[in-house]
């Protein structure tokens, strides 16, 4: 009997992406998730252990141990570096071996053989850079958008992981036209009409994808942002029941975990200060936090019960122009990342 095995090639440029692009700033996972003890986290096409030094600095490292390639999150914290359980071996928060305790002097000694990957802790977030090269001695800074830096601003992280492709999570956030028709009861998104026309508004720093002649009555629009890091920014209109700080404003970044897995982060933001950032900070635990969890899993349950595929079978109109530009962007970074890495003839 003759049988024969068919092999699909993967598209190069597909590959890039459902990864994440390269030399990029991504947030892993909340502040809250990395405790002294090291954790594994899958992300970015990786396994990476994750700890935190005597002073409650973060690292980051691939985990996996250059010796024989055991987890190095199984093994023990020493500040500035971990100790394979497998065999002892200690490597550097710089992807250095500095010891080998069952054979000392070896040649694995001194080597700089680890994937090492830099971190930095802001927004209540643990946001990793994902370095082409296994070692960057100096990442660009981590240019957050002013919500998660400014005094001016109060943030709370709403942190989930959906089980599909990240890109889904972008085009959901991408798509403002959905808030009227998935969202129709929410208590800030009950308004507005039921068609639109849209724009799309170019900036220095990416774009706007909004409705035409319509703010801030519901889910309007959308920014797109590239500051060395990808996130997106909307505004969701708030009645005055809703306290202090006029509309409320999200700010969103995800992050591939596997195929079929994201990590879904959106910064929920308002503009307050003084006795008003105490006011809004206690309405949003008491009241309004439920409000946008039920919002979050109605488009959570859309989009992970899509099939793997859905995007390859799409009918698309003018709602989708603005899905339509970030895919071609993405799609261009990643050509121009094979690119660089192709060797030269």
């Amino acid at each position: 009997m003759n049988t024969s095995v068919v092999n699909f090639q993967q598209d190069p440029v597909d590959a890039v992406l459902e990864v994440g692009l390269k030399d990029l700033w991504y947030p892993v996972c909340p502040s809250g998730f990395v405790k002294d003890s090291p954790v594994s986290l899958r992300r970015l096409g990786y396994k990476i252990a994750l700890w935190r030094d005597h002073d409650g600095k973060v690292h980051a490292l691939e985990d996996h141990c250059p010796h024989r390639g055991a987890p190095l999150s199984i093994g023990v914290n020493l500040g500035d570096r971990l100790a394979c359980a497998y065999h002892g071996v200690e490597v550097r928060c710089d992807g250095t071996v500095t010891r080998v305790p069952g054979s000392p002097g070896c040649k694995l000694e001194g080597s700089r053989p680890a994937r090492m990957f830099h971190v930095e802790e802001r927004a209540g977030a643990i946001f990793l850079f994902n370095a082409t090269a296994p070692h960057v001695d100096s990442p660009p800074p981590l240019r957050l958008p002013e919500q998660l830096t400014s005094p001016e601003w109060s943030a709370f992280l709403c942190y989930t992981e959906w089980g599909c492709d990240y890109r889904y999570v972008l085009d959901n956030v991408l798509d403002p036209m959905h808030g009227a028709y998935l969202h129709k009861q929410s208590h800030s998104m009950a308004e507005g009409e039921i068609s639109a026309d849209f724009q799309i508004r170019d900036t220095d720093i990416g774009f706007f994808f909004e409705k035409k002649g319509q703010r801030n009555v519901n889910f309007d629009w959308t920014e797109w942002m590239d500051t060395g890091i990808h996130t997106m920014r909307l505004e969701i209109p708030y009645p005055k029941t809703g306290g202090p700080g006029g509309n409320f404003t999200i700010i969103g970044s995800y992050t591939p975990i596997s195929k079929q897995a994201a990590g879904v982060f959106h910064w929920r933001c308002r503009k307050v200060s003084g006795w008003q950032r105490d006011t809004w900070r206690f309405l949003y635990k008491n009241r309004l936090e439920e409000r946008h969890w039920h919002v979050l899993e109605q488009d959570r349950v859309a989009v992970e019960n899509m099939e793997p595929d859905a995007n390859r079978r799409e009918h698309l109109y003018q709602h989708d122009m603005g899905l339509v530009r970030l895919r071609r962007h993405l799609k261009g970074l990643a050509t121009q990342q094979l690119d660089k890495a192709a060797p030269k003839a």
